[in-house]
């Protein structure tokens, strides 16, 4: 409810005498509202919060203002592609652009890819993607960096990038050097939109479409390398 519904109008226009109120927190940009951390599944992977009773396997994530709690529709679909990919007998490793809470790459090495490195411009989100590889047992197999593709070098399987139209566009040069032959990259956090925007910005570098999956309006694209 806005701010300037206080608890006793509101009781008295649903005819109670007496309502209980707690806040909603933003989390993920505060582009999803919460009442508190709260688990969830996609495909084989389970997501909890830190310190909840976890079935084996499920994934530990503190509660942080980190992007990347599994709840927004950008990052589910970045995980329904990331299983699908992984049951067709995915990548040994793979480079998460982003990677904020290390959500995806830890879900990644929680399905069995044997290493991941995530890198972020935010030291606050690579702070907490290390304390959530450590309570989960990843923190021998996550690398993380700072800064964008453009600071690292090698190449890699499997490039996920969960940000924006915007900076997609803007690294897709830079990006694009560091997926390996007939390698994929997994682009997230496309308005429907702007689909096409990005979309032609990476077949023009060489990169083939191969998959468009949305939802909620928003969008993912996978594309495999031409080289």
């Amino acid at each position: 409810m806005p701010d300037h519904v206080d608890a006793q109008r509101l009781a008295s226009a649903l005819g109670r005498k007496r309502l209980q109120v707690s806040a909603a927190e933003g989390r993920d940009s505060d582009s999803v509202w919460v009442l508190g951390p709260r688990a969830i599944r996609v495909g084989r992977i389970r997501i909890v919060p830190a310190g909840a009773e976890a079935e084996p396997g499920a994934l530990q994530l503190l509660d942080t203002k980190a992007f990347g709690t599994g709840l927004h529709p950008t990052t589910a679909l970045c995980l329904a592609i990331l299983d699908e990919t992984v049951q067709a007998g995915g990548p040994s490793s793979l480079l998460d652009v982003g990677t904020g809470s290390g959500v995806l790459a830890l879900a990644a090495l929680s399905l069995g890819v044997a290493e991941a490195t995530g890198i972020d411009v935010d030291e606050a989100a690579l702070r907490a993607a290390a304390e959530n590889a450590r309570i989960n047992g990843f923190n021998d197999r996550l690398r993380l960096a700072p800064g964008g593709p453009e600071v690292i070098t090698g190449t890699w399987p499997l490039v996920l990038a969960n940000v924006l139209a915007a900076p997609l566009i803007e690294m897709a040069p830079a990006l694009v050097q560091r997926v390996a032959h007939h390698g994929e990259v997994v682009l997230s956090g496309i308005p429907a939109g702007l689909e096409e925007d990005v979309s032609r910005t990476y077949r023009r570098l060489g990169m083939h479409r191969m998959t468009v999956k949305s939802r909620d309006g928003w969008v993912a694209l996978v594309f495999r390398a031409s080289w």
